[in-house]
């Protein structure tokens, strides 16, 4: 069991990597200074905070889900002008076109109904404003999570469908092709690099065994020897055999942004 809570578990797996990705999102998605933008899936508040510091005129209101990464991103976030609040995507307690512009960062692919999210997205935001979204490349792009699950499968086949390859909105395109079956026009894609750089084997490891994500899930399910097993591949994968050192990784996400009709 996790000795962290829910948001520092979060952020020590992937929050790290959201924090590289969310000012590069914040550009494409060209954010004006003073709009009242809304953060859908704000999690621990890593794009809120974007948001904030490339429009500090701007009203930032981030929404999630979760009540305890609600509480952490509160406490590193909040000011008279950013808010987080818990909310459901598929159904947002706001007015219609309340909002200049809205985001979501990493969230899409997880919601049960993305169709009825997107509906959502579009209706609490301002005819003419702007809707964007980006979900990691997990069949190729996102190094850590690809490199984990091609051993963890080579470990046991049978695993693959838990692989997040499989994801939704996660190939390039299909991102775009949600967006323009909704309507919305000047629809753009993009691709977003980052990287990572963890201290240690133990610094890409031990945050697996948080539970975190369908990955951390998968770990923290096996046995103690299969777990050991999957643990010592991966050691081998990314180190050589070598000694333990510096590893640096990277991963690419596909945007997409549209202006509402």
């Amino acid at each position: 069991m996790s000795m962290f809570s829910a948001g520092d578990a979060y952020e020590r797996f992937m929050g790290r990597w959201s924090r590289r990705l969310a000012p590069l999102f914040v550009e494409f998605a060209g954010i004006r200074d003073g709009d009242s933008v809304l953060d859908v899936g704000a999690g621990t508040g890593a794009l809120t905070a974007a948001i904030a510091a490339a429009a500090p005129s701007s009203r930032v209101l981030g929404v999630e889900p979760s009540e305890p990464f609600v509480s952490l991103a509160r406490a590193r976030h909040g000011s008279d002008l950013i808010t987080f609040e818990p909310g459901d995507v598929q159904r947002l307690r706001f007015e219609n076109a309340s909002f200049d512009q809205t985001l979501s960062l990493l969230m899409l692919n997880f919601v049960p109904r993305p169709g009825s999210a997107v509906s959502e997205l579009l209706r609490v935001t301002r005819r003419g404003g702007t809707v964007a979204a980006c979900v990691w490349d997990y069949a190729a792009g996102m190094e850590m999570l690809r490199v984990f699950w091609d051993e963890a499968i080579a470990l046991n086949p049978d695993m693959d469908l838990q692989d997040e390859r499989h994801m939704r909105f996660s190939r390039d395109g299909e991102l775009g092709a949600l967006w323009r079956n909704h309507g919305m026009h000047d629809v753009s894609n993009e691709s977003l690099s980052v990287e990572t750089r963890f201290s240690s084997f133990d610094d890409y490891w031990l945050p697996f065994l948080d539970g975190q994500g369908p990955a951390g899930a998968f770990v923290v399910a096996l046995p103690a020897d299969r777990r050991e097993q999957l643990r010592l591949q991966l050691r081998r994968r990314l180190l050589g055999g070598g000694p333990d050192r510096p590893i640096v990784l990277h991963a690419r996400a596909w945007a997409v942004r549209g202006v509402v009709s």
